[in-house]
């Protein structure tokens, strides 16, 4: 290996893009556009600590406390296991992927009532200031309206009320993390969930295990592909979907450990997370995770973007035929999967011409409903296999720019953060879950990924965890169960 490092660093070749790398580099960091992303200012914080909204929320944390005293909880919750907040808002995203979405929704409300519990308890407890939560409540604000003007009330009522309550719980989540302890071992849970997920797709598939759709596989394109791996997740394409937000966290949680068995134990999860991945046959989670490994290497240090081509090669060389097909064929019109994404986006940009203000409502009965006044060439689909379009179908267009803002402030803020942390641990939190949601909006560009409310669930979760990441290195150390 060191003879290897030597040959390597005596290359003129290699001298050249190691030092075009570092040119790029700094040419990016000294830009004006670059200290506008990455260094964003002050003044949010005190400009939301001024604000209406914020004034309203103090009012109805001190009349909590005063109800909190009033009514002598704290003889009654003192020591209790409904007192330890962290574990309650936790418990419910390590659970997702394993858990029915009820007992998801059920865990969630039990994670607010806690939260609440703790901000009544303590008054000393002030409640973290997040970058984004002002247009994660906006979203869910129009989202909810959205829901009560449905075309379809009645079947809009319970995925739209439901969607609501899974967005508000990112900020729950934010609120109960608030020490280092906490968000590593939330981060283990979900990288164990993964695992686990993952050792059950691999032997659903090798075993035939479940229920397969035909129309998962094109057999007159893909003969050799007769089985897909969906897992606990139901749907192939919704398990690539949740693999690449928790991959890049188990890449984090091996480049963070300090002892061979620890080291070792979390290269077996990433592993078997990816064979899982590809096993799901999904082009277009294997376009997200490429991205995503490429955004996770691009952060930690821009120069192992060098080591991409030969890294390509190895994969072309190891990985089987069948995979090697399947992802080439991205882009032909000729597979039935895209000829059909492309009819049904067609259908729905058609139909957004007379629903783009306020949308239809969410559920897919609701987009069913409509859709098939629309539909181009005849092509029935349950919602339109992509996320931004759906948006935009469910709330309408003012939702849509503010999906787009909020995650212009997650980027912005994990970005900063990443440029000015020192900490090993925190800038790979950062990185992984900065680059598992570039892997999972590209992906949402070729299909509806809050189609599995787990999977939306989760979203958001990693959403609240990333943005906690972001400050990690300013938390206490702290005890997992404070």
């Amino acid at each position: 290996m060191e003879h290897a490092r030597d040959i390597l660093n005596a290359s003129r070749v290699w001298q050249a893009l190691m030092a075009l790398c570092v040119w790029c580099g700094a040419q990016w960091r000294a830009s004006g556009l670059a200290q506008w992303f990455l260094h964003p200012g002050s003044r949010g914080r005190a400009a939301a600590e001024h604000s209406v909204f914020y004034r309203l929320w103090t009012l109805f944390r001190d009349g909590l406390s005063w109800l909190y005293d009033r009514l002598r909880l704290e003889r009654l919750f003192a020591g209790s296991v409904f007192g330890k907040t962290w574990f309650w808002c936790v418990l419910p995203a390590a659970l997702a992927p394993l858990a029915p979405t009820m007992a998801v929704l059920g865990l969630s409300l039990v994670g607010f009532c806690a939260v609440l519990l703790a901000l009544a308890r303590d008054r000393a407890r002030r409640s973290l200031w997040n970058p984004t939560g002002r247009y994660v409540l906006l979203y869910a604000a129009i989202y909810l309206a959205a829901t009560f003007v449905s075309v379809d009330l009645k079947s809009s009522l319970n995925p739209g009320l439901l969607t609501v309550a899974f967005i508000l719980f990112s900020l729950a989540l934010y609120s109960a993390v608030t020490n280092r302890r906490q968000l590593d071992v939330a981060v283990t849970l979900l990288v164990l969930a993964g695992a686990a997920v993952s050792v059950y797709g691999i032997l659903q598939y090798v075993f035939r295990w479940g229920y397969q759709s035909a129309a998962w596989v094109d057999s007159d394109m893909f003969s050799s592909i007769s089985f897909r791996a969906s897992s606990t997740l139901e749907n192939p394409n919704m398990l690539g979907q949740y693999l690449l937000l928790i991959i890049p966290l188990g890449g984090a949680k091996l480049l963070a450990a300090k002892g061979w068995w620890s080291r070792l134990f979390y290269l077996a999860c990433c592993g078997l997370m990816c064979v899982c991945m590809l096993l799901t046959m999904s082009r277009g989670a294997w376009l997200g995770l490429l991205a995503a490994g490429a955004v996770f290497f691009v952060m930690l240090n821009a120069r192992l973007l060098l080591l991409a081509p030969a890294a390509l090669a190895v994969m072309w060389l190891v990985l089987p035929a069948t995979v090697l097909t399947r992802f080439t064929s991205i882009g032909n019109l000729g597979d039935a999967s895209s000829s059909y994404r492309m009819y049904i986006w067609l259908g729905t940009l058609d139909m957004l011409r007379d629903y783009w203000l306020c949308g239809i409502g969410p559920g897919n009965e609701a987009f069913n409903a409509v859709y098939a006044k629309y539909s181009f060439s005849a092509v029935t689909a349950p919602h339109s296999h992509n996320l931004y379009l759906q948006i935009m179908c469910d709330a309408g267009v003012a939702a849509l720019v503010v999906f787009l803002i909020l995650l212009f402030v997650y980027f912005r803020t994990m970005g900063s953060a990443v440029s000015r942390e020192k900490d090993w641990t925190s800038r790979l939190y950062q990185t992984a879950f900065t680059s598992g949601m570039v892997g999972f909006l590209l992906q949402a560009m070729t299909d509806f990924s809050f189609y599995n409310y787990r999977v939306l669930f989760l979203f958001w979760a990693c959403l609240a965890l990333g943005i906690a990441s972001a400050h990690r290195s300013q938390m206490p150390e702290g005890r997992a169960m404070a």
